[in-house]
C-alpha cells in the first residue's frame, strides 16, 4: 500500500492530508491517476491535478516504484 500526500482541494475528496492505494507499483501514472478516480470520483469533478512523483511533475507514462514519494497537486487559481 503507498501513501499518497494531497494538497487543496485533493485534501478535501481524500479526507486528509494523506491517502493509500495498493498495488501501485511498477504502474504508470496514468494508471494511478485512473486508480483515483475509481476510489475517489470527486476528482473527476476537477479542471485538472497534477501528480509529482519525488518533487518532480510526473508524465503519464512513468512508472511508480517501491518507496516513491507521490503528491496530488490540484489546480491552482490565483489573483
Amino acid at each position: 500500500m503507498m501513501k499518497i500526500q494531497c494538497f487543496g482541494v485533493a485534501r478535501d475528496i481524500a479526507g486528509g492530508p494523506y491517502l493509500s492505494l495498493d498495488q501501485l507499483e511498477g504502474r504508470s501514472v496514468a494508471e494511478l491517476r485512473q486508480a483515483l478516480l475509481q476510489a475517489y470520483p470527486a476528482f473527476g469533478e476537477l479542471v485538472s491535478f497534477a501528480i509529482a512523483r519525488n518533487e518532480e511533475y510526473a508524465s503519464d507514462e512513468e512508472r511508480i516504484e517501491a518507496g516513491d514519494q507521490l503528491v496530488i497537486i490540484p489546480p491552482v487559481a490565483g489573483g
